[in-house]
């Protein structure tokens, strides 16, 4: 897939045009690239997120799944809530992983601009007029990465995948369908996540 083509499913994937996607979506390949991987079909790579939630960047991780093919759906990534604009990228194939993070002054610098100030101003993402928003896009775009993206080398992450589950229970709670390797036996009764009675501390 080219690059536009590949920008273009991100941003209707994401929802609207900003900085933070692309940025995502650039570190995400650029990681790949590292590694010698090809976007996931399956569970080929793994994603480590440290983006946490709450802030404005959050747009950040869709880029990334947009670039490596890592998604909640497929359980080939995990969020850490450290609020940060880093992720590690595991191929888990061949047991390596690479860490890739937002060159601090860079980033320090976008959220001082002209759409970061409309943002902070309650403007919704889609609404930002294109001339304030397309001179940072169009920076993130073209900036050569080492400009922005603090990359390691490649290194060791020895990876255990376990077997997907194909076997579902009844819960005596509710009634539903509940995959087996998430059910809890109490007092005779199979219960479901929502069912079972919360561990006291």
């Amino acid at each position: 897939m080219q690059f536009e083509q590949l920008f273009d499913m991100a941003v209707k994937f994401h929802g609207h045009r900003c900085p933070a996607m692309p940025m995502g979506l650039r570190a995400g390949l650029a990681a790949m690239k590292v590694l010698g991987a090809e976007r996931a079909q399956d569970k080929e790579l793994y994603v480590i997120s440290e983006t946490g939630k709450g802030h404005a960047a959050g747009c950040f991780l869709d880029g990334i799944m947009a670039a490596t093919g890592c998604t909640y759906g497929k359980s080939n990534i995990e969020k850490r809530y450290w609020n940060k604009m880093a992720f590690t990228l595991v191929d888990t194939r061949k047991g390596k992983a690479v860490r890739v993070s937002l060159k601090p002054e860079f980033f320090e610098q976008a959220l001082q601009s002209p759409f970061v100030q409309q943002r902070r101003k309650g403007v919704p993402p889609q609404d930002v007029p294109a001339e304030v928003l397309e001179p940072l896009l169009q920076r993130v775009l073209s900036l050569p990465e080492e400009q922005f993206l603090d990359i390691s080398d490649p290194f060791d992450f020895p990876w255990e995948g376990g077997q997907a589950c194909f076997d579902v229970v009844r819960c005596d709670g509710c009634g539903e369908a509940v995959f087996t390797n998430a059910v809890t036996e109490k007092d005779g009764k199979t219960l479901c996540g929502g069912c079972a009675p919360p561990l006291q501390g």
